[in-house]
């Protein structure tokens, strides 16, 4: 009897032990599938790589933006790079247009003439001159011959005894907004410089018969007035 009795114990203890070991196993598992939930519910390092991520692209499109920008700023640099070209063509647009005045004064002066005054040096005499403007609102006298001045015509005739006209000299506006440089720059060097008081004389060679000078004041550094001057008829003629 104590036999069957000790086989049913230690049969019992086998069963209890077996129990507790699978009921030890069973806990594991949870503890491990619990440990996995957690794991795998414990997101943030997951949200942390993807906020590098976001983060990487909000880089990406800060880089974006900022090549965007780049182009943006580099379409108005183009833009005003242009402007510039068109702004720095306006004055050499200007530029080429007193140049090519310039040279036509030039021309002019070739004849005696003077752009606007419809007489010439040499070839016309005061008389002609007061038959169409009339007479002058003055008259003096200096250098070598006389000057009737004409107001209205921004212009002064010279000449001499004999009434043949030697100067033809014009203030008009437009040739008061010349410079030495715009001068030199279309016709080159004068091929003689003098002074009178404060002024500077720049004297140019039309032709064999004709000067044509421009008178530069000290005070405005500008072209007071132009002179196509006839030397040769610079005398006079009534003498002896």
């Amino acid at each position: 009897m104590k036999r069957k009795q000790t086989v049913k114990l230690l049969a019992f203890a086998a069963l209890l032990i077996g129990a507790m070991m699978l009921s030890a196993c069973s806990n594991n598992n949870s503890a491990n599938d619990t440990n996995t939930d957690t794991q795998n519910n414990v997101t943030p390092p997951a949200d942390s790589t993807n906020t590098g991520n976001d983060q990487s692209s909000d880089g990406n499109a800060a880089n974006t933006n900022g090549s965007t920008g780049g182009n943006a700023s580099n379409q108005p640099a183009d833009n005003a790079e242009g402007g510039s070209s068109d702004n720095s063509s306006s004055p050499s647009n200007d530029g080429s247009q007193t140049a090519r005045d310039l040279e036509a004064m030039l021309n002019l002066a070739k004849d005696g003439k003077v752009k606007g005054i419809p007489f010439a040096a040499d070839k016309n005499l005061i008389d002609d001159v007061e038959k169409d403007w009339g007479k002058s609102d003055k008259t003096d006298f200096a250098g070598k011959g006389n000057y009737a001045t004409y107001a209205k015509k921004h212009a002064v005739i010279g000449f001499n005894k004999g009434s043949q006209i030697f100067d033809v000299r014009s203030d008009a506006p437009e040739l008061q907004k010349l410079t030495l440089e715009q001068i030199e720059a279309a016709l080159g060097k004068a091929e003689k410089v003098t002074k009178n008081g404060s002024d500077t004389i720049y004297t140019y060679k039309a032709s064999d018969s004709f000067e044509l000078r421009f008178i530069i004041s000290a005070d405005t550094g500008k072209v007071d007035h132009i002179s196509v001057y006839a030397p040769a008829d610079a005398v006079n003629n009534m003498a002896g």
